[in-house]
């Protein structure tokens, strides 16, 4: 159940009218909505910066200057340096978390560094490599960073039966925002005249560059209205305080000692150390088709407006799904419900071997929407399902930093493979070893003994009996 005061909330929200729709969607309570609402609000980030608008952008503008190959290895490196970043930082930052009342402060912190990051990405001109990879690289650890506070949320403020729909809604509703958002911003990049921007020949560098700029102007915009009421409907969860009981004033310190007892610590939900495992593996797949699928598809001579169409595509197909895939284990189970989305991860990398032209290549973004966000969703929900919610800041900054180590196995075997046999077919196939192995140490995660386990451990919180 709940804490912090939510079953007081239960008794007096029970739904009528409309309110049984939006009960199955896990929407019937104020803090569920808030909640789910972030997801609208980062998803523009995730879709807008990291995806679409800004890797074209920095390539083409930014670093128009430098030498053929440059701009791309140079974005890389910044990518990986922000990933390096939140692996130092997230694992002590849930335990600091999980110890003192912070959780949607340290949320908040991260939203004011990376709000207005994004939003100086509006200065970048020709030739700004410097401040564009610099801005990239706080604006993606800064939305990473939210989502490690925003997961661990979850278990605080939905019972049981109501973590899969909440966590399936929050992701379908960030399908929404984020496709939503993006195709403004592509329609006043390609048709600035409809909005009133300089269009035409002779444009100053300023001129032609300000609907991209725009872009990003609006990202952080969007960002911090819709997480207003996260902040403002949600409750700080209540914590037991576990840092600073030594009287030292050092919680920065004790809480990088204390992450690393966190990976020790999952000996006792040994459940979830399985499953976060499972994610890691089959994750690197779904990483990989996200971030080699229009790499691929160029190479195979496909047209630039099919790469941008399929970014929409899944955006909006997505949607319908990821609700779906919430209904659907209400009906075969978490664990059941993500093996159909992993089958359908293998058909797909299957499928991007015979890959030829512009319609097969649409076809696969409309199966990716169709399982990715509920795979997505339902890990995080399952995983949820298997943490005390006590710890939840802790784990889900393991479980944030498996998500986010996504694509750096994946693409590596890529590169490996086109070494061994010249072909990026081969490559794309060779991704099916993930979701066999992934799915397989899946199969091996216990639900019901793992949620028992979870049970035990929080009646000893609640009779004050220290646990790890």
């Amino acid at each position: 159940m709940p804490n912090d005061g939510t079953s007081k909330r239960l008794k007096k929200c029970s739904p009528s009218g409309y309110g049984r729709l939006l009960e199955r969607l896990g929407l019937h309570r104020p803090e569920l909505r808030a909640w789910a609402l972030y997801d609208w609000a980062n998803s523009a980030v995730v879709t807008t910066v990291i995806a679409a608008v800004f890797p074209i952008y920095f390539y083409r503008v930014a670093g128009a200057d430098l030498p053929e190959g440059v701009a791309t290895q140079r974005f890389a490196i910044a990518t990986l340096i922000a990933m390096a970043a939140l692996a130092l930082l997230a694992p002590a930052l849930g335990v600091l978390a999980d110890s003192v009342a912070v959780k949607k402060k340290l949320l908040g912190l991260f939203l004011s560094v990376g709000a207005p990051a994004t939003a100086a990405m509006f200065f970048i001109h020709t030739g700004d490599w410097p401040l564009a990879l610099v801005l990239f690289v706080i604006v993606e650890l800064s939305v990473a960073g939210t989502f490690v506070f925003y997961d661990s949320l979850l278990p605080h403020i939905a019972t049981q039966d109501e973590i899969d729909r909440v966590s399936t809604t929050g992701y379908a509703l960030g399908y929404l925002g984020g496709g939503v958002l993006l195709a403004l911003n592509l329609a006043w990049i390609e048709f600035p005249q409809w909005f009133g921007l300089p269009h035409g020949a002779d444009l100053t560098d300023a001129q032609a560059t300000l609907p991209s700029r725009l872009a990003f102007l609006s990202v952080a915009v969007w960002w911090v209205v819709f997480s207003m009421p996260l902040f403002l409907k949600i409750p700080e969860p209540i914590v037991e305080p576990t840092i600073g009981k030594s009287g030292r004033r050092q919680p920065l310190r004790e809480s990088f000692a204390l992450a690393l007892a966190t990976v020790g610590a999952l000996r006792h939900y040994r459940q979830a150390g399985v499953m976060l495992v499972a994610f890691l593996i089959y994750n690197e797949g779904i990483g990989t088709i996200i971030k080699m699928a229009a790499i691929y598809g160029a190479e195979i001579g496909l047209e630039t407006g099919a790469m941008i169409g399929s970014i929409l595509l899944v955006q909006f197909v997505g949607i319908p799904c990821t609700v779906l895939f919430g209904a659907l284990a209400g009906k075969l189970g978490t664990k059941q419900s993500i093996f159909v989305g992993l089958t359908v991860y293998l058909g797909i990398a299957l499928l991007g071997y015979v890959l030829r032209s512009e319609a097969q290549f649409l076809m696969l973004a409309i199966l990716v929407g169709m399982v990715q966000g509920g795979t997505q969703a339902l890990s995080r929900s399952l995983f949820a399902s298997l943490i005390p919610k006590q710890k939840s800041t802790q784990f889900f900054a393991l479980f944030a930093l498996s998500e986010k180590l996504a694509g750096i196995l994946g693409p590596g075997l890529f590169v490996l493979v086109i070494e061994l046999t010249g072909s990026s077919r081969y490559a794309i196939v060779s991704v099916v070893v993930f979701f066999l192995v992934g799915g397989l140490l899946l199969s091996q995660v216990d639900v019901t003994q793992g949620r028992a386990a979870v049970v035990r451990k929080e009646e000893q919180f609640r009779h004050d009996r220290p646990f790890v």
